[in-house]
């Protein structure tokens, strides 16, 4: 089976679509989609993606940029930037898609795997986990976490194994191979905020009967989608860092 998992949309339509493009593009067939969360915020086409993912995926989960639009969490210590765009957003975003956040969930357990949106303990304080510090805190949950854990929320793909005795180590793209005995915490990129230097919107599949990972990337209208934000009441750096994957 292969499952197709995206994060961090962010109002990204033309991410988005050139990523779902792309998925239908590979020489096999998607068997699933699950969308980490956030999949509005700092862009300009919320309502559009909120649309696209209720079509496509089987699991959507709760990220904090969606729990903050619709009133599931407290924003206000956020920087004016990205507390206005949050404002913005809520002002935007059509009822049924308000009804829909507040129904999203902070993780989904399938098979041997976890997804949520950021770290899987705590969820309700979307902490990051981006380096091996931050890993290696885990280990102490150990009996908690699945084989595999899939996270967004960082906007990076920085990923790594956990082993009880010998600790945390990074593993790198493009494919991630899993063993028994370990567990891994997988970040699968964004697909409409790329912040790892490169401004590709990122996604990736996971095939369970190899136990693997493989990012991709893909190109997309960045000049069309910075436009949007341009000519919106958003901040302009949410345009600007779109064409350096920051």
């Amino acid at each position: 089976m292969k499952i197709g998992i995206f994060s961090d949309v962010h109002s990204n339509i033309e991410a988005l679509e050139k990523v779902l493009e792309a998925y239908e593009n590979l020489p096999y067939d998607i068997d699933m989609y699950v969308c980490l969360g956030d999949v509005v915020g700092y862009g300009a086409e919320p309502n559009a993606c909120c649309d696209r993912v209720r079509e496509v995926a089987k699991y959507t989960i709760l990220g904090n940029h969606d729990a903050a639009v619709c009133g599931r969490m407290n924003y206000a210590f956020y920087y004016d930037a990205a507390r206005n765009a949050l404002d913005w957003h809520a002002k935007q975003l059509r009822p049924e898609h308000h009804e829909w956040l507040k129904t999203l969930p902070y993780k989904e357990d399938w098979e041997d795997v976890c997804f949520c949106h950021g770290s899987p303990i705590n969820m309700k304080d979307f902490e990051y986990v981006f380096n091996v510090h931050q890993a290696t805190q885990l280990i102490n949950s150990w009996d908690e976490l699945q084989h595999v854990t899939f996270i967004g929320h960082s906007h990076l793909t920085k990923s790594f194994e956990l082993d009880r005795d010998e600790g945390v180590e990074e593993v790198f793209p493009p494919k991630l191979t899993f063993k028994e005995g370990k567990k891994y915490i997988v970040t699968v990129g964004s697909v409409g905020q790329p912040r790892d230097n490169d401004n590709r919107a990122c996604f990736g599949v996971y095939d369970t009967e190899e136990k693997s990972f493989e990012y991709h990337r893909v190109e997309y209208d960045i000049r069309e989608a910075a436009r949007k934000i341009f000519e919106s009441d958003l901040s302009s750096d949410f345009a600007k860092r779109l064409f350096f994957g920051i």
